[in-house]
């Protein structure tokens, strides 16, 4: 559509739009001739402009042809693609920004030992107020700060609030981690910095052991058996382990610590094998953060975080070429498809955060300087304004086929690495 739009405003006319590539599977005409189509392979689209003019074409005709613009008329068409994705990036984060964003609080765990955050003096209990000068809102804030740091490593400076109330400084030291996808821990967990254990918090309780125990929404568990502040996770393993088998529980209630016993119902699971159930419901609770932008706060939001993200992004791509970040972070069609699933699930504000982002790594993509992409014309026009006069359509022909290898090989190596993780 921004290559549409802008050919149009420049008085080029359009012969074709087409969301996807292939067979026309359905179309239409508009009043100016443009033909609308929906295609069979649906990775994409294309706008065919009227390029050049034909024989004893009318000064009309050939006023409209693409080639017969200036030179930044054309720059401006070709870029206008690219920085369609960008404005539609700030659209969703806007939209987010106006939904608001609920994120845990940066309040920190406790560090590995000999951990980065460790051996800069980091404690449980601290809150992260910003790093290298830039503030923290919330955990999001930290992990999307750390991605950027993390590839190449080096000294960040870290504004910490004590659980005393004290503001101190840290410096943090992280060595360069090649952010491997195929790695099961989280790259974060590197540096040391934790988010801290939230309390695990009994939200309902139905019918069961549970009840029978006298357990009530709104406790705390301060103990399960072994386990002192068990996670929720830990807990509902210990249940599941248990079955028919007592074990003491510890709550706070009312700012008092109670005591009580319960014994897990044995029921069978989908492998016909018994495990503990105790008909409550738990939950961690996090210190959450609600942060509202409003309408025109929504918009800077948008524009500064697409404009973080376009950063983020050219230096992983830069990474990528470097070697200091693993290539099995490409991700095709399949890839694509996969997150966009997952974060779906997860709610409406995470799955339009993952389209922005695809948005703006299409953007940066078409933007690099390969033929067949429109980098790859905008290159040609760089060069056709040094020059005085556009390479020759020799040059530019091997040129494309070079862009196109290219493409492909990347494509092929997108695909290998979706399917390889699919099937891993």
């Amino acid at each position: 559509m921004g290559h549409y739009l802008a050919a149009r405003a420049c008085g080029v006319h359009v012969e074709k739009f087409s969301f996807g590539f292939g067979q026309s599977l359905l179309r239409r005409y508009d009043k100016r001739g443009t033909e609308w189509a929906i295609s069979a392979i649906p990775l994409g689209g294309y706008v065919r402009m009227r390029d050049t003019a034909w024989p004893g074409a009318s000064q009309a005709e050939q006023a409209s042809c693409f080639e017969n613009k200036s030179l930044l008329q054309r720059a401006f068409i070709v870029f206008a693609g690219p920085l369609a994705n960008f404005l539609l990036a700030v659209f969703f984060f806007a939209w987010i920004g106006m939904l608001g964003i609920t994120m845990p609080a940066a309040l920190l765990g406790t560090p590995d030992a000999q951990s980065p955050a460790a051996l800069a003096g980091v404690q449980q209990g601290d809150r992260l107020l910003a790093i290298d000068g830039k503030g923290i809102d919330s955990w999001g804030d930290v992990r999307w700060q750390l991605l950027e740091v993390l590839p190449k490593g080096g000294d960040i400076s870290l504004q910490i609030e004590t659980a005393q109330g004290d503001r101190v400084e840290r410096n943090l030291y992280l060595p360069p981690n090649a952010l491997n996808p195929d790695h099961t821990t989280d790259p974060l967990e590197s540096t040391g910095l934790t988010l801290a254990q939230p309390k695990t918090v009994v939200e309902k309780v139905l019918s069961g052991a549970g009840e029978r125990a006298g357990l009530q929404a709104g406790d705390v568990i301060v103990q399960a058996g072994e386990l002192h502040h068990p996670s929720a996770n830990s807990f509902i393993q210990l249940v599941q382990q248990s079955a028919d088998q007592p074990f003491m529980l510890q709550v706070l209630r009312g700012g008092q610590i109670l005591s009580l016993q319960i014994q897990p119902d044995a029921v069978l699971n989908d492998q016909s094998q018994a495990m503990g159930k105790i008909a409550v419901v738990v939950r961690p609770d996090y210190e959450l953060r609600q942060v509202n932008y409003g309408l025109v706060g929504s918009v800077k939001y948008g524009i500064q975080r697409t404009y973080e993200t376009v950063k983020l992004l050219a230096k992983m791509m830069f990474y990528l070429v470097s070697g200091d970040v693993s290539t099995k972070n490409l991700s095709g069609p399949i890839g694509i498809a996969d997150q966009a699933g997952q974060t779906a699930k997860i709610g409406l504000v995470a799955y339009l955060s993952f389209i922005a982002m695809i948005n703006v790594s299409m953007g940066i993509l078409n933007l690099l300087p390969i033929p067949m992409l429109d980098g790859g014309h905008l290159l040609y026009y760089a060069i056709e304004a040094v020059r005085g006069r556009p390479l020759s359509l020799a040059w530019q022909m091997a040129t494309r086929r070079l862009g196109f290898v290219i493409l492909a090989a990347l494509t092929v190596f997108a695909l290998f690495n979706d399917v390889t993780r699919l099937f891993s």
